[in-house]
């Protein structure tokens, strides 16, 4: 499956799309790494260029200071 970069998907596709939990996704959100770009119901829509760049950030966060 091909998802294009600005298609709107969920929080579950958006984990598996970065390699993370779901949890890792709420997470960034609270912590003001990744903004929703919509809302379909209950859930929260996120651009896939949005999850990767938060996925980027927080890698590079994580990563030891001297590496890299």
């Amino acid at each position: 499956m091909t998802i294009a970069a600005d298609t709107l998907i969920n929080g579950a596709l958006a984990a598996t799309e970065a390699g993370v939990v779901p949890a890792t996704i709420r997470k960034w959100v609270q912590l003001g790494h990744l903004v929703p770009a919509g809302r379909q119901g209950r859930a929260q829509l996120y651009r896939l260029e949005d999850v990767f760049a938060a996925e980027r950030a927080a890698r590079r966060k994580a990563q030891p200071a001297g590496t890299g």
